[in-house]
């Protein structure tokens, strides 16, 4: 994306304008009005473009890729998990129906420390007679949101376009494109990835941290039915995780150090799939790479605030983490879910939906939640990747333990669902 220049309001406006046009001039060239100006169409931003949809809130999603890039249904080995309340967010905005049948349900889930006798185990009848989640393909959820985006009313994507300037006022934010095109919106949503730049644009800095790890992501097939179980080992060199998908397929997310991350992606197909049996075992039956290997080196960050005049970050421009839990998409969507019930409320009460009261209540419902996680599955990495004896040990039996606990093992297990905490009403199911 093209940088993207944020006009502060206490500037004299004339200093952005060449001198033979005035802001009157401005205010009538303005091609769309909306609501909301969400800037990225990836999964966060089209969601949430959905969901305000829902409460009858207008928004224009503006995205820099073609949407015939976003929605081939070519496989490319992406693979996300949803969890339960994700899931319910899904249904109550329209999408779900149209990537169900793409769901594969994650019905247990087995954490163990390298091949150490005691695990942990979660069975999702111990809270229900719902799954924790859901695996699905990313081409099946691009899906699925774009048919429903074709029947929903009060949102438009504008695609291939990119954003290049915007300016923030006291009572519009302006942005224009490249294409000459200007939008006036009361708020923008910066769901434009984790090197967001809005997010730098508006001067918000984050706390990063680069991990000595990078993912291998793919999907494999096996002999042995997966029986709706998500798999996580957690070796020195990372966690490494299968996560059951349709049929006797799996999604791989594979941590290794990330100076043997380019030794393993350039093994032939043969070699690789045997360092896959190695670390895998016989659980499965022959294991084997089906789809293409994508890396990822891994960090951490969150954004020191989540709001500036009338600009609000979401997902991966807000926050990031280790895939070690899963939680990445889901945090996401959570803030999805949050910010459609805050602005939905602000509307109701005829608030500027832009305005700081509003922002403030979602940055402190949703800032608490994402470090929460975050501390979480840091210490988790932490935790697990060394084979320090005493430090192995004293996990091996934390596994055990909690295993064992009642209350413990359904704290972990709700939290799997993300069914725990203050969720937001579409998490829980509800219409805004």
């Amino acid at each position: 994306m093209p940088c993207i220049f944020v006009h502060d309001r206490n500037l004299p406006r004339q200093s952005v304008l060449d001198n033979a046009t005035t802001w009157r001039d401005i205010d009538n060239m303005v091609d769309i009005q909306t609501d909301v100006l969400i800037v990225g169409g990836g999964l966060i931003g089209l969601t949430q473009g959905l969901a305000l949809s829902s409460a009858g809130l207008r928004s224009v999603v503006v995205e820099r890729q073609e949407t015939d890039v976003l929605t081939t249904m070519t496989h490319d080995g992406r693979v996300s998990t949803i969890s339960y309340g994700s899931a319910m967010m899904f249904r109550q905005i329209g999408v779900w129906d149209y990537m169900a049948d793409h769901a594969e349900p994650i019905a247990e889930i087995r954490v163990a420390d390298n091949g150490a006798p005691l695990f942990l185990h979660f069975d999702h009848r111990e809270v229900g007679d719902r799954p924790f989640g859901f695996t699905v393909e990313n081409r099946f959820i691009r899906q699925a949101l774009y048919r429903a985006l074709s029947l929903a009313d009060g949102i438009q994507l504008i695609a291939p376009a990119d954003l290049v300037d915007v300016d923030r006022g006291q009572n519009r934010a302006r942005a224009r494109l490249a294409d000459g095109r200007t939008i006036e919106a009361a708020l923008i949503v910066a769901a434009d990835g984790r090197d967001s730049p809005l997010r730098e644009a508006a001067g918000i800095r984050c706390l990063t941290w680069k991990y000595d790890q990078t993912a291998i992501v793919t999907t494999v097939s096996h002999d042995f039915s997966h029986g709706g179980i998500a798999s996580e080992l957690f070796l020195p060199s990372g966690p490494f995780a299968l996560l059951p998908m349709q049929g006797n397929r799996s999604a791989l997310i594979w941590t290794e150090r990330s100076r043997d991350v380019a030794a393993l992606l350039a093994l032939n197909e043969e070699a690789f799939d045997a360092a896959l049996m190695e670390r895998a075992g016989e659980h499965w039956g022959r294991i084997w790479c089906d789809a293409p290997r994508w890396s990822y080196t891994l960090g951490l960050q969150n954004a020191e605030r989540y709001f500036e005049d009338r600009l609000v970050l979401i997902g991966d421009a807000a926050h990031g983490m280790h895939p070690v839990a899963g939680q990445g998409l889901n945090l996401g969507l959570r803030d999805v879910a949050a910010l459609a019930e805050v602005l939905t409320d602000c509307a109701r009460l005829g608030l500027d939906l832009g305005g700081g009261e509003g922002l403030r209540r979602y940055q402190r419902w949703r800032r608490f939640d994402a470090l929460k996680i975050l501390i979480m599955t840091d210490g988790l990495v932490r935790l697990f990747s060394n084979d320090i004896t005493p430090v192995r040990l004293a996990r091996v039996l934390g596994l055990g333990l909690v295993n064992r606990i009642g209350p413990a093992k359904r704290y972990f297990e709700r939290q799997a669902a993300a069914m725990a905490g203050d969720l937001p009403r579409l998490i829980r199911g509800q219409a805004l």
